[in-house]
């Protein structure tokens, strides 16, 4: 079955039809990583979603799978050989989201980094995730450092170390992610909220689901419930009367955007800011982007924004270390924020919050899940389903697939993998080229939507038939909205293409013509269309413009 916005009644009749064996609450990375192991494992899922897929914390964060370092600071050893290890597997199975991007450490004299704890930290840092011998840690000369980036700042600079992080696009890793599940029978919508927890004797048996776009009302029963709401968590928790003993603290994280011609950034860059924080500053698609902050948000929780201090933070920041770009809040062309939910124990210091993920069970039956990394949400997914296996082992001597989650590619993946993909995108841009695409536009095509790039092409094709003013917009919106549940226009410009981020000129260009295809394709009344009109240009103001710190 397609993944479509058209599908909305039928998913909701499926939903109450079939005995489920599992409902997931959230549609972020950790909910649709649950949502593919279970589903693999033979379990009957659903997945509910009260924002867009990917809405909250999993389209707004550095944008990088990362391999752990910052974690060998804190003796996290055991993190850094798991995430490292993952992020191997989340390169192999979407090599179309995740693409290797070399990384800069400069060391400065009284740095926090040295030659010495460089060298021996990436080493260290090789060996703990399994590094690729390609891709093994380097170190530069101050010379060879300036080459690689000339705008880093001179003065002390002693040199630094070269090692691999891999750069990805978080909302569509999860858009694939949920699309392999969906293709693999889960259910699933978005817009889609909990405003109920349904109990029978005390157990938690179901939800009562508010669809956002309709306003009616679904009751939803499953054996089992898994609360992967992210910086939602404890606000069910909250209604299962359960948060008690580690609860979430929030934390709010902004990026900067900058296009190239005036932050002509060649090379991406990890390096620490007056306070000690460590920022990345990293080159994508003519651009530059830059952050992050991490202050404490006790705001709204699906509405965080950028404060003028997150701002001039990020902008000092920037100054610090490309003292000569003379960078100002006029140049920032756009930017995004995002919270991290981590883990607070009642009783203990702030300064010992966990970035772990951990797993609560209630009294009720209900399992959250809370905390961790992008990069190690398969890892958390099996983790999860593995307390699902052993509570239906016990309860129904159920007998359960084993999890191969591992060697899954995910949709758009099925390429042979890294190495199949070179060859793969070769091919699928020559067969750009043939429909009449530049090479510039067929390879961010390909990059986009993998292996289903055919279908992309094929929705080109008829855009050019019906000679439509913008055929390859035309193309990515109804692939969209028929195989990755598009429902707004925000959904399209923010987590389906990215565009909002990093080309907030080709947005303004395209709003009007997206909004009126989506109101004949959708059946929009008026009142519905100048509401989605209204929210992107909000999102387009937020994205320029500062709140008041």
């Amino acid at each position: 079955m397609n993944f479509s916005s058209k599908n909305r009644e039928y998913l909701y009749q499926e939903m109450k039809q079939q005995p489920l064996d599992l409902i997931v609450i959230g549609g972020g990375i950790t909910g649709a990583g649950i949502a593919l192991d279970a589903v693999l494992r033979g379990l009957k899922v659903a997945v509910v979603e009260m924002q867009d897929f990917a809405a909250g914390t999993s389209s707004r964060s550095t944008k990088l799978v990362h391999g752990g370092l910052r974690y060998l600071k804190q003796f996290e050893v055991k993190m850094v050989a798991e995430v490292g290890k993952e992020r191997a597997i989340v390169y192999e199975n979407g090599p179309h989201v995740t693409i290797p991007e070399w990384m800069m450490l400069p060391f400065y004299q009284g740095g926090t980094f040295g030659p010495l704890s460089t060298n021996v930290g990436l080493r260290v840092y090789d060996f703990l995730a399994g590094v690729k011998k390609d891709e093994r840690r380097q170190m530069l000369s101050r010379e060879e450092a300036l080459i690689r980036e000339p705008l880093l700042k001179k003065e002390a600079l002693k040199g630094a170390g070269y090692y691999v992080e891999y750069r990805t696009d978080d909302a569509r890793l999860t858009l694939e992610v949920m699309k392999k599940a969906v293709e693999k029978g889960a259910l699933a919508l978005n817009y889609a909220k909990v405003t109920q927890l349904n109990y029978q004797e005390g157990q938690i048996t179901g939800v009562e689901v508010e669809d956002q776009l309709t306003k009616e009302i679904h009751e939803l029963s499953a054996k089992y419930i898994v609360n992967a709401a992210g910086p939602w968590v404890d606000t069910l928790r909250e209604k299962d009367q359960s948060k008690q003993g580690k609860t979430l603290h929030l934390t709010k994280g902004i990026h900067l955007v900058f296009d190239q011609t005036r932050f002509p950034l060649q090379q991406a860059i990890y390096f620490d800011a007056p306070d000690g924080r460590m920022i990345f500053a990293i080159p994508r698609e003519g651009k530059a982007y830059v952050g992050t902050t991490d202050t404490t948000y006790e705001g709204d929780i699906a509405h965080p924004t950028m404060t003028e201090a997150d701002r001039d933070y990020v902008l000092k920041a920037i100054d610090y270390m490309f003292p000569s770009l003379e960078i100002n809040a006029e140049d920032v062309e756009s930017s995004w924020a995002g919270l991290r939910p981590l883990i607070h124990e009642e009783g203990k210091d702030p300064s010992e919050i966990s970035r772990k993920d951990e797993i609560f069970e209630s009294e009720s039956g209900l399992i959250s899940i809370a905390g961790g990394k992008l990069t190690g949400y398969r890892k958390m997914a099996e983790d999860t389903i593995n307390v699902v296996r052993d509570k239906m082992i016990q309860a129904e001597r159920k007998v359960f697939y084993p999890t191969d989650t591992k060697h899954v590619p995910i949709s758009g993946g099925d390429v042979d993998g890294s190495k199949g993909f070179i060859a793969y995108k070769t091919e699928q841009i020559q067969n750009g080229l043939e429909l009449g695409l530049l090479t510039e536009e067929a390879g961010e095509i390909v990059q986009r939507y993998g292996s289903n790039v055919p279908l992309v092409y094929d929705y080109y094709s008829k855009a050019l038939e019906n000679q439509a003013k913008d055929p390859i917009v035309k193309a990515m919106l109804h692939y969209g909205i028929e195989h990755e549940a598009v429902c707004t226009p925000t959904d399209f410009f923010v987590r389906r293409t990215g565009a909002l981020f990093f080309h907030i000129n080709w947005v303004q260009q395209h709003k009007e013509a997206v909004i009126e295809e989506m109101k004949q394709v959708l059946n929009w009344t008026q009142a519905q269309t100048e509401a989605h009109r209204q929210e992107l240009e909000q999102l387009l103001y937020e994205a320029i413009h500062p709140t008041k710190s």
